[in-house]
């Protein structure tokens, strides 16, 4: 096949692709807001990649729980992609934490669909976070097929990185996740961070760990055309923000992992250090109450006022469109405080916005940020040093500039193509070795070739 568009090609007496693949998100749905309940990077890694498949000739099929009676069970999310709705429970009203008693039904759901194709219609199986994981399993068991897996995010290490106050990770997840690390064929992970932990944490085989980084959509986040100062002008009246002074952004679920209480306090630290420079500055927080968030939605809020910075808090609701990236291009940090993060993919979109990004050394931000080049990375979650960073780069326009073009430029280190190529040669890899096994196995005792 000729090189496509998307900068993706296949070689020609490379490793086989597959035609199809079968995508399992049990609990969050491609179709689902980014920064809404349960909906965040993975959603969008998922989408994006499933498009960039699709566009190099791979048929792609998602398969979600249904969570609501307005969607048909089948969506036509993009040509070649679709997005199976699988009834398991009821619709709403289902906690993430409660969804493992609803496996056995997804898992009935899925095979059925499998079923009412000729067989042999999937050539492969990627399973997204540890819910997945466990149906693709036992999928994969059905059909025959290679089981590719990616965890997004990982018991073991967030317990063991908890924010004060949040739940840990329960017993029976990390069970879990450690029966799909032994089962599957593939393990995807997002960094080299994240493939140590698979390795060390889970004795994960390092012959079935692959690192794909994941990317970033350069034609929708990159920096305004024309003057920056004037771009960030019109960022700010497009979302009702103060056109003077200093604005530094908060994307993401709203929930103690992602840590926006450690900006809120930092904010407040900095009005004791510098009480004119706190003045000038106007955080905002975008996104909505998910996970452990939920059992106080206006905790952020009260913290604020506890604080006595609550003028000086803005919120915006999760945005869509050309919004999203109007807040980084509107802010002049942005930061990510996660206790934990497999990747970071808002401090890659504000980046290659053009915007430094302040962020905790933790997880896959090492790698999606480039300390000093890029933004600067922090190590810890005390307010204090927050607030000594902001009190560095919020007067430095010089520095902060200078951050701004690093910024761009390490974006464009990454991209959906880049992953979606690398992913490839993956799958490839992975149902090779599997015909290898079969042919192998098929050699040394003819007589299995009567089951086949």
């Amino acid at each position: 096949m000729a090189e496509l568009h998307t900068g993706i090609g296949r070689q020609r007496g490379a490793r086989p692709w597959p035609r199809r693949i079968a995508t399992l998100s049990v609990h969050t749905s491609p179709l689902h807001q980014p920064g809404t309940g349960d909906a965040g990077g993975m959603n969008v890694y998922i989408l994006e990649v499933a498009r960039r498949l699709a566009e190099a000739g791979v048929e792609v099929e998602i398969f979600t729980r249904a969570t609501s009676g307005d969607l048909p069970p089948l969506v036509e999310m993009a040509p070649g992609v679709h997005v199976r709705h699988i009834t398991a429970g009821p619709l709403a009203g289902l906690t993430k934490e409660e969804l493992p008693g609803q496996l056995c039904a997804f898992t009935a759901g899925v095979l059925r669909a499998e079923a009412a194709r000729p067989p042999g219609h999937y050539d492969l199986i990627h399973s997204h976070y540890w819910l997945s994981g466990q149906v693709g399993w036992l999928a994969k068991e059905r059909w025959g097929v290679p089981l590719v897996h990616t965890a997004h995010t990982l018991a073991k290490v967030k317990n063991a990185q908890l924010a004060a106050g949040d739940r840990p990770e329960p017993k029976a997840r990390v069970i879990g996740e450690e029966q799909v690390v032994a089962e599957a064929d593939r393990l995807v992970a997002n960094t080299e961070v994240e493939a140590r932990d698979l390795l060390h944490r889970y004795a994960a085989a390092p012959a079935r760990v692959a690192v794909v980084e994941p990317g970033v959509d350069l034609g929708r986040f990159r920096p305004a055309a024309g003057d920056r100062h004037a771009a960030t002008l019109a960022a700010r009246r497009r979302l009702g923000l103060p056109a003077e002074g200093y604005v530094v952004a908060f994307v993401g679920r709203i929930q103690p992992l992602k840590a926006p209480d450690v900006l809120i306090r930092a904010a407040a630290a900095l009005r004791e250090r510098d009480p004119l420079l706190a003045d000038e500055l106007t955080v905002v927080i975008v996104g909505g109450p998910s996970g452990s968030g939920l059992d106080r939605p206006t905790a952020l809020i009260e913290l604020a006022g506890s604080l006595g910075i609550a003028d000086r808090l803005r919120f915006l609701p999760p945005c869509t469109g050309d919004d999203l990236p109007a807040v980084y291009r509107a802010a002049d940090l942005v930061a990510v405080p996660s206790h934990n993060e497999s990747f970071g993919l808002v401090a890659l979109e504000a980046q290659a916005c053009g915007t430094p990004v302040l962020a905790a050394a933790v997880g896959g931000l090492v790698t999606a940020v480039r300390d000093q080049v890029s933004g600067v990375l922090i190590d810890g979650h005390d307010p204090v040093d927050w607030a000594r960073a902001l009190a560095r780069l919020l007067p430095d326009r010089v520095g902060r500039a200078t951050l701004g073009r690093g910024a761009e430029r390490h974006a464009r280190n990454f991209s959906w193509d880049r992953t979606v190529s690398h992913l490839l040669n993956v799958y490839g890899e992975t149902i090779a070795e599997q015909r290898g096994r079969l042919a192998a196995q098929l050699a040394s005792d003819p007589a299995l070739s009567c089951s086949w």
